[in-house]
């Protein structure tokens, strides 16, 4: 048993992959999407987007898709009244169309119902029968419907008026079962799990990384992983055994390999997945049973697991019986699905609970998109400053004399040779709001340098030698628009190709190596040459959001209006009254 665990650890952490593997948690289609799972997808989408942008030669593969099976599945069909087919057909396409609408581009949308992956999870579980990690067992315990699993004694509450137990993780019902199940010796990988989750890096945030520890400190009994097909049928049978069909946790967890192509030859190309991105609700399927699982069919675990928190809406817990639960399609009519995406990124912070309001949301996206970047574009490219609509190049000496004589040039300056080095460390670490607050602090720099550099004083009726010195500001403030649109691509990736767009930015000049070109570096390129504007792009970038009338201010706008003294009548009035 030792020379087992110690081949088996030889290999943790190291990579030999030629791609850069990230995965979203896939999510169940016991109901339809809301915001929780759009953050999980578009911070996987964000990662991606920016390994793309900062390693364009690497193979970056992301993954998202559907988890189709299981008892919640049977009976949220059941209570529809259609075929548990049709309806993991409709709620499965509901995820796809979120995911297109907000900019998520996945290399492949996996479903736990595809015949692919139903060969991938029966050859899984045969490598693990095969090496005798599975063996068969009278099971008995508390069995919680809800979340799919059987619960220990410490993982349960006691209501000692009704006798009742419930999961103390997540609140539901437990029921007493004694059943015949399949069981994988996950004890014997206690050590092995433990080992793999103390590496450096490997859950991030690290808050994670000890919750982990506190219940590997306590042994792990072996797990059922799988159901007496006659409870729940819709399911993987086990292989060479119709009376079982596969825990659905262990055949959801598969789905990471089946999207690669396991177990066809080429597979490992992509394995392990250099981050796999999941709510913390599920840490312990991914941070104890899918290492253990692939550590007995002698396979890596993923490089790292992400693991963000919840959402809040309004400082209360998301649920449907609070009729709190935010659907992602409704909140894009408000915001659009860019600015949804945008507010998810820059308000949400993995280690704690993010709070969804409407109020925080309209202040930020009015305040950042609609005024910081979207205005400031708006008044570089007005045809009062620009009427030859172009991006100028920067007069060397006129763009010494301002970096000279104007503190906010300089503080723009300063802004913009750290965007580059700042943006990346935050992007490494998935901290995205420390990216939007480095970006926003920016262009606040330029709005700034705008207004101090008083280039409307300058625009055309005046003196002749004043036009290198207006263009120079207009290159300044548009180098700055150029720099922030680049670095704010895989959060915004819409907004970010229009303004790139609307600046005549050439596709191949829009990489994380072309922040190093503007006036803060006195790029050559940057000095020499100016550039039509893309005419038929908008300047106007993002809409501000407008508070909706309430009923009785629509109400009271429809009411008749008295109508009102002409100036006249209001005059002859006074005289009488004189």
């Amino acid at each position: 048993m030792l020379i087992r665990r110690i081949k088996c650890l030889r290999y943790l952490g190291t990579r030999h992959n030629s791609s850069h593997y990230v995965t979203t948690p896939i999510f169940y289609v016991n109901a339809a999407p809301h915001i929780g799972h759009l953050y999980s997808a578009v911070i996987a989408d964000a990662h991606c987007r920016y390994q793309r942008l900062r390693n364009p030669e690497k193979e970056v593969r992301l993954c998202t898709g559907t988890d189709e099976h299981g008892t919640k599945i049977q009976q949220a069909a059941a209570l529809h009244g259609i075929p548990v087919a049709k309806y993991c057909d409709d709620i499965s396409e509901r995820y796809r169309e979120v995911f297109r609408s907000a900019s998520i581009q996945p290399e492949d949308f996996i479903r736990t119902t595809e015949e692919r992956h139903k060969r991938a999870v029966a050859h899984f579980w045969r490598t693990l029968h095969t090496r005798g990690h599975i063996y068969s067992a009278a099971y008995s315990g508390w069995y919680c419907v809800s979340d799919e699993t059987f619960l220990t004694d410490s993982q349960l509450r006691l209501d000692e008026s009704t006798g009742s137990r419930y999961s103390l993780e997540s609140g539901h019902p437990v029921e007493w079962t004694e059943e015949t199940n399949y069981m994988f010796r996950l004890s014997q990988f206690q050590d092995d799990v433990r080992h793999w989750v103390k590496q450096e890096a490997r859950i991030r945030p690290a808050k994670f990384e000890k919750i982990l520890l506190d219940t590997l400190s306590e042994p792990l009994p072996d797990v059922s992983v799988s159901r007496p097909s006659n409870r729940v049928h819709w399911a993987i049978p086990v292989p060479d055994d119709d009376t079982q069909t596969v825990y659905v946790w262990l055949d959801a967890l598969v789905n990471y390999l089946s999207s690669v192509g396991y177990p066809n030859e080429g597979y490992s190309a992509h394995w392990p997945p250099a981050q796999q991105v999941i709510g913390k609700d599920i840490l312990k399927f991914h941070g104890i049973y899918w290492p253990a699982f692939l550590l007995a069919a002698g396979l890596e675990p993923p490089g790292q697991l992400y693991v963000h928190s919840h959402w809040t809406v309004d400082g209360q817990k998301m649920s449907k019986s609070k009729h709190n639960v935010v659907d992602p399609v409704q909140a894009a009519r408000q915001y659009t699905m860019e600015g949804l995406r945008y507010f998810l990124l820059r308000e949400g912070v993995a280690h704690s609970d993010g709070n969804y309001s409407h109020v925080k949301a309209q202040r930020i996206l009015n305040s950042e998109l609609a005024d910081t970047l979207g205005n400031l574009l708006s008044r570089a490219c007005a045809k009062s400053l620009n009427p030859g609509q172009i991006y100028p190049s920067a007069n060397a000496e006129h763009l010494a004399d301002l970096l000279q004589s104007l503190d906010a040039a300089k503080r723009l300056q300063d802004a913009l040779l750290q965007l580059s080095e700042r943006c990346a460390s935050h992007y490494e670490c998935n901290h995205f709001h420390l990216v939007a607050d480095t970006a926003m602090a920016a262009l606040h720099a330029a709005n700034n340098f705008f207004e101090s550099s008083k280039p409307w004083l300058l625009k055309a009726g005046a003196p002749e030698g004043n036009q290198p010195r207006l263009e120079t500001i207009i290159a300044m403030t548009m180098d700055a628009l150029r720099l922030c649109g680049i670095v704010l691509q895989p959060i915004i990736p819409q907004l970010a190709t229009r303004l790139l767009d609307k600046l005549s930015v050439p596709t191949a000049q829009r990489g994380w190596n072309y922040l190093a070109e503007s006036f803060a570096t006195a790029s050559p390129a940057n000095l020499g040459g100016s550039r039509q504007l893309d005419g038929p792009t908008s300047a106007l970038l993002f809409q501000r959001i407008l508070e909706e009338k309430s009923v009785k201010e629509k109400e009271e706008e429809q009411k008749p209006q008295p109508a009102k003294r002409s100036k006249s009548k209001k005059k002859e009035r006074r005289e009488t009254m004189s």
